[in-house]
């Protein structure tokens, strides 16, 4: 199974990074080229199983998220519908602290499954276009 990764370190505290991070409503405001991110149901963001629409440039994913551990600074969706031709894709972000420092470390991985053909440019495309310059977006957005 393919698996793609990022890491960064943001000057921030873990706590601070992770308030913003576990809040599933604001991907718009830090993933490269999403422009819209909206909550499908009535319920709050932070609902395990809750569903996230997300509107790119001509492209639209969903996403559930399936795992919200605030003790272990930790995340989880799957993506459910997505113009890349992935399966089975589940993604997940964890942030924990720098202690020597009082940074936060950020780590990003996404697991999926690609026909044999796609999985090199899929795993590229998780790394140079999502997970990379996503945690290079919450890095600025701390500065």
């Amino acid at each position: 199974m393919p698996r793609s990764y990022a890491s960064a370190v943001i000057d921030a505290p873990a706590d601070e990074v992770w308030a913003y991070v576990r809040d599933s409503g604001n991907l718009a405001q830090w993933r490269p080229g999403i422009t819209t991110c909206a909550i499908e149901d009535d319920g709050p963001a932070d609902r395990v199983g809750s569903v996230r629409r997300l509107i790119g440039v001509g492209s639209t994913f969903r996403e559930r998220l399936t795992l919200l551990d605030d003790e272990a600074r930790c995340c989880a969706y799957d993506i459910l519908e997505c113009p890349l031709p992935v399966r089975d894709c589940r993604a997940t972000i964890r942030v924990a602290p720098v202690t020597d420092t009082g940074q936060a470390f950020v780590e990003w991985q996404a697991e999926f499954t690609a026909d044999a053909a796609d999985e090199r440019a899929m795993t590229a495309t998780f790394d140079r276009a999502v997970l990379g310059p996503g945690l290079d977006l919450l890095r600025r957005r701390f500065r």
